[in-house]
């Protein structure tokens, strides 16, 4: 795995740790109410909760991996799960309440070291949206790594832990977040999400359609010449 491969990975986990939904706010809300241990390791659950799906979700569609890899246009499938996604993301209203500069309520956490790992863990794995992001994500990323399990590995590694690593930042400036995140900024932050996702997932969509050697620049500008 390159190093762009590796850049992309570190920057894809860090937007994922921003991905608006009830691990979000539990997290920050930990961090706060029981303080910086207990919210590292609610985390942990959510992290471990987010590596089962990815276990699941790569072993799951190892035959459609290899079907893409002798077919690009079945990126179609991938792209397709997170325009979804990204719409559901977007269209979602839950945060969105008459009073929109709300600040969030805060919601009593058991301090059990064990029981917030469980939380973290069962509150991320029941999310089946999750699932399907993650198999999105596998479906579009194995071919580029040319099924090289090692290098799949690697990249989902890495974003794990830059993903882990945004998420100690959050834990420690929590106070700062909560009081900037009223309901009016989480509907805007959520919707920005869903646009990207949207668009990455059109992107991916084209992308198997249109003959790679279309998508080169130097192939581009030879035909205007």
């Amino acid at each position: 795995m390159d190093f762009y491969d590796i850049k992309n990975a570190i920057i894809l986990g860090f937007f994922l740790s921003f991905m608006i939904g009830p691990v979000f706010f539990m997290l920050i809300q930990t961090s706060i109410l029981k303080g910086a241990r207990a919210a590292i390791m609610f985390n942990v659950g959510v992290i471990l909760g987010d590596i089962a799906f990815i276990v699941i979700a790569y072993y799951g569609s190892r035959h459609l991996l290899e079907r893409i890899k002798d077919d690009p246009r079945l990126f179609f499938i991938g792209g397709l799960i997170l325009v979804i996604y990204g719409l559901i993301t977007y269209f979602d209203k839950s945060n969105k309440k008459e009073e929109e500069n709300t600040p969030l309520i805060e919601i009593p956490v058991n301090s059990n070291y064990v029981k917030l790992f469980f939380k973290g863990f069962l509150l991320n794995f029941i999310n089946i949206g999750v699932l399907g992001f993650w198999l999105g994500l596998i479906v579009v990323i194995g071919p580029t790594l040319k099924m090289n399990a090692n290098h799949i590995f690697w990249y989902f590694t890495t974003i794990i832990i830059s993903y882990f690593i945004t998420d100690l930042g959050k834990i420690l400036l929590a106070k700062k977040l909560k009081k900037k995140l009223t309901t009016n900024v989480i509907y805007k932050i959520k919707k920005s999400m869903g646009i990207m996702l949207i668009i990455f997932g059109i992107g991916l969509i084209l992308k198997g359609f249109i003959p790679p050697e279309k998508l080169n620049l130097d192939n581009l500008i030879e035909q205007v010449e």
